[in-house]
């Protein structure tokens, strides 16, 4: 005689058949999620603002072009004649050259410098499609208008960050050194980063996933300028471990600043006198012709 029940063999098959259908969906969708990471890591990584109306600046504009024909600008901030210290500063992901002017010309006040600040492809109307790749190539072409355009002599150069900029400046360093290399709110690494995202474990392959390869760590360890690093203790996109990690595989630190609740993105205006004073500093590490040499130290600003 049958019954509407299920025998133990027949029930215990089922769910060994519903547990198989699970784990392979959840397989799927992992293995999917690393193949979007692996197409998509790019724009996670350069993300430029989108709908932003013109405006004036007030900055020089200069234009120049990458090795690969990409048609770029920056703005030049200071007065630029002379033997003054020249920086190089590189912006962040979201962000614009030109927004970065006021900081630049505060820069130019405080520390008695010209700055440059060079836009990437995709950025602010220009042409081309941002890329790891595509960065090393606008960093390059910044390099070479200073040194051919403005005929600045690598003893004056040094090179400026700031999230993203940090490594874009690190990657610059590796392959042309400058005097000092200044970060603020740096990453380790792109492998490190990708420990952030909701994708358990791929920092484990990495390297066969990657299409991004900073690595600001192992650029600082092998670069013997002074590196100077500062960071908010409230940053929420890049942890402040990874700055101190950063200033400490520097092979030669400079000065490390860190600001009582700063967050990613305010650093200097939290930090106030003592981020222009730890600036200043920084940006004179390593001149031939100061007096003084920086030696390596932590600073906390004032809260």
């Amino acid at each position: 005689m049958t019954t509407g029940t299920l025998t133990p063999r027949r029930g215990a098959n089922l769910v060994t058949h519903v547990l198989a259908l699970i784990v392979a969906g959840l397989a799927l969708l992992y293995v999917s999620s690393v193949l979007l990471l692996w197409r998509f890591q790019e724009q996670i990584v350069f993300q430029p603002p989108s709908g932003v109306a013109a405006s004036e600046v007030a900055a020089r504009q200069v234009r120049y072009r990458s090795e690969d024909g990409v048609e770029l600008f920056a703005f030049l901030v200071g007065e630029c004649e002379g033997d003054l210290p020249f920086v190089l500063a590189f912006h962040g992901n979201a962000d614009l050259s030109r927004w970065f002017v006021p900081w630049a010309k505060q820069v130019a006040r405080e520390a008695d410098v010209c700055v440059l600040i060079p836009e990437y492809r995709g950025y602010d109307g220009l042409s081309g499609v941002p890329s790891y790749a595509g960065s090393a190539q606008d960093a390059r072409a910044a390099l070479t208008y200073v040194r051919e355009s403005l005929h600045v002599a690598p003893e004056r150069l040094i090179y400026y960050g700031h999230s993203l900029g940090t490594a874009i400046a690190a990657e610059l360093a590796a392959a042309a050194p400058p005097r000092s290399l200044v970060l603020q709110s740096p990453f380790s690494s792109a492998r490190a980063m990708s420990r952030r995202l909701f994708v358990p474990g791929v920092s484990i392959f990495w390297e066969l996933i990657s299409r991004v390869h900073f690595d600001t760590n192992a650029r600082v360890a092998a670069l013997d300028v002074p590196v100077s690093v500062s960071h908010g203790d409230k940053d929420l996109i890049i942890p402040t471990a990874m700055g101190r990690e950063v200033f400490a595989a520097a092979r030669r630190p400079g000065e490390l600043l860190i600001v009582p609740g700063a967050g990613h993105n305010d650093v200097p205006e939290v930090g106030g006198r003592a981020y222009w004073t730890w600036l200043v500093r920084a940006l004179h590490a390593g001149d031939p012709s100061s007096a003084t040499r920086v030696a390596p130290t932590e600073t906390r600003s004032a809260p």
